[in-house]
């Protein structure tokens, strides 16, 4: 099957040597191959004129910028020719069809297909709902309920003041009444006649504010119906087109079998596939390297414009592949092919040791090593925890007091009895524990001490990622202090208020934040030998002493 999105390569590439397994998608360093390529599309964005989209570069409009992840599968063709696809996630200048890039697995966009006739459908709907929602009379009769309800509560409350007084002035007469006044009964009848009186107005007025009311009721429930009818309308309809997609939303793998998104997702984490699932660069690649008989050598992803508010995405900047919408999908997809072992699942602490600065019958006050969990993970037990547990087989308790990330080295501490633990725990709790972090910065900035308030939750499309959110975000400030700028980069001290997942990360990358990813950061700025990120200091109240008790360690970066 001719593949007519099959790209040549422009430039030699005779001294490059093949790759013999494929990336793993979700982390890994690009192939030179695969680097070229994407270079090669790289020049083509900068110079094409065929179509415009807004990026946010200078001269676009920063508030609308939508920037896109790009990416490149080096294949090789039936005749043993080396090239490469392009692609591009969801939808790019209002349209999935360009001659450089391959299609969509599905074209949502397509004139003739069942989502865009579907679309018209809920879009006939919606026009109908707004009408009927816009109606003058309609909103007459509403604003006609709100008017009467008002009325009724004023007029109701200014009744029940005038009882009120009347209650305490009939009061008044009854007392100051004189028992052997000969019109003592006389006025006590016209006393409670009174009474009852008011009590009647009372609820005659109720009556007539209900009626009036129910009446208006009556009127907007005729509206009311036609428009919850159309809400259903739309909600079945909307139902049954997501359905058709799951359905028929389909990806081959290399074994050319076929699943449905629908099949992928209902073993995964989330059974309902997530918004733009199989809308991102990597399955529309693959999807069309298997449809054309094309062999998938190796592929490399990239991000292009304005970085998206919550997220940390720099502009030209390699990406591994998104975890929550193409994981499921990629996990089908590649099955048949020889694809690097998940390095998530290679200890990371193998042949690394624990550091005790010090301990007594309380406390144990450990230096941690970069790329060592704090507590077991999901598929490696080996961490600190695991570790200090068998080291001190008679300590009782959650022993750690604190985490640090993976990749975070510095002084940890933990407790070896339950008191020692909440005593201790109840410092960090109550913000009574010193910490101060020395990171090297890949930039300069150029204020010399501030603080930053950054709001953060985890990216559920994209974990262990975690994105700046205003909306759902949890609290994340953090002070800092410049040490020295040099050679382009920046030595900084981190004094976090908050304890977020990521926060002295993001807060470093992020461009409401310093703007400058630490160095090595590899989730949120470059991959380098190491996260030059370091708890250097921890001061304390010793849980069994009061004395204060003050550590540091310096970093070796």
């Amino acid at each position: 099957m001719k593949a007519p999105h099959f790209i040549p390569f422009k430039g030699d590439i005779q001294a490059f040597e093949l790759p013999t397994q494929l990336s793993y998608p979700f982390y890994y360093e690009p192939h030179p191959l695969a680097l070229l390529a994407a270079e090669e599309v790289k020049v083509y964005l900068e110079n094409q004129n065929e179509w415009t989209h807004n990026f946010g570069f200078e001269g676009q409009d920063k508030a609308t910028a939508i920037g896109k992840m790009f990416g490149v599968l080096v294949v090789k063709n039936s005749f043993g020719q080396l090239g490469y696809l392009a692609a591009f996630s969801g939808k790019l200048a209002e349209s999935n069809q360009f001659d450089v890039f391959v299609p969509p697995v599905f074209d949502t966009l397509a004139e003739e297909g069942f989502y865009k006739q579907g679309e018209a459908l809920n879009n006939e709907t919606n026009a109908k709902l707004l009408e009927c929602e816009t109606n003058p009379d309609y909103l007459a009769l509403l604003e006609e309920r709100k008017r009467t309800i008002g009325d009724a509560s004023r007029t109701i409350e200014e009744l029940k003041t005038r009882i009120r007084h009347g209650k305490k002035a009939r009061k008044a007469i009854r007392t100051s009444l004189d028992e052997h006044a000969p019109n003592r009964l006389e006025v006590l009848e016209d006393l409670r006649r009174e009474s009852i009186k008011e009590q009647y107005t009372l609820k005659d007025v109720k009556w007539s504010f209900d009626l009036a009311l129910k009446n208006i009721e009556e009127k907007i429930a005729v509206h009311d119906r036609i428009i919850l009818a159309l809400k259903e309308e739309r909600k079945t309809r909307s139902s049954v087109l997501q359905q058709q997609i799951f359905t028929q939303y389909s990806f081959l793998n290399a074994r050319k079998e076929s699943k449905s998104l629908g099949e992928i997702f209902s073993s995964a984490t989330f059974a309902t596939p997530p918004a733009g699932a199989g809308e991102c660069a990597a399955p529309k690649l693959f999807h069309y390297a298997f449809t054309h008989n094309l062999q998938a050598i190796t592929m490399a992803e990239f991000w292009w414009g304005q970085s998206p508010k919550g997220e940390v995405r720099v502009h030209g900047q390699y990406y591994p592949a998104c975890r929550g919408k193409c994981e499921p999908i990629l996990g089908h997809m590649l099955t048949g092919l020889n694809v690097e072992s998940n390095p998530m699942l290679v200890n990371p602490a193998e042949g690394k040791s624990l550091s005790i600065v010090f301990e007594d019958d309380s406390i144990i006050v450990i230096n941690k090593p970069a790329e060592f969990l704090s507590v077991p993970g999901k598929s490696i037990d080996d961490s600190v925890y695991s570790r200090i547990r068998d080291m001190y087989p008679d300590a009782d308790g959650p022993l750690l007091v604190h985490r640090l990330d993976m990749s975070t080295s510095g002084i940890l501490l933990a407790a070896k009895n339950r008191e020692a633990h909440r005593k201790l725990q109840d410092q960090f709790i109550r913000r009574k524990v010193s910490k101060r972090y020395v990171a090297l910065l890949d930039g300069i900035v150029e204020k010399d001490e501030g603080s930053i308030d950054l709001p953060l939750r985890v990216d559920l499309d994209d974990r262990p990622r975690q994105m700046v959110c205003n909306t759902y975000g949890k609290s994340a400030r953090t002070n800092y202090t410049v040490i020295e700028r040099v050679n382009g980069k920046t030595r900084i001290y981190f004094y976090p208020v908050t304890g977020r997942t990521h926060q002295l990360r993001v807060h470093s990358a992020h461009s409401l934040g310093l703007n400058c990813p630490i160095v090595g950061d590899d989730l949120y700025g470059l991959r380098g030998d190491r996260l030059c990120l370091h708890a250097e200091s921890l001061t304390f109240k010793h849980p069994k002493s009061g004395e204060m008790m003050a550590f540091q360690l310096d970093p070796e970066f």
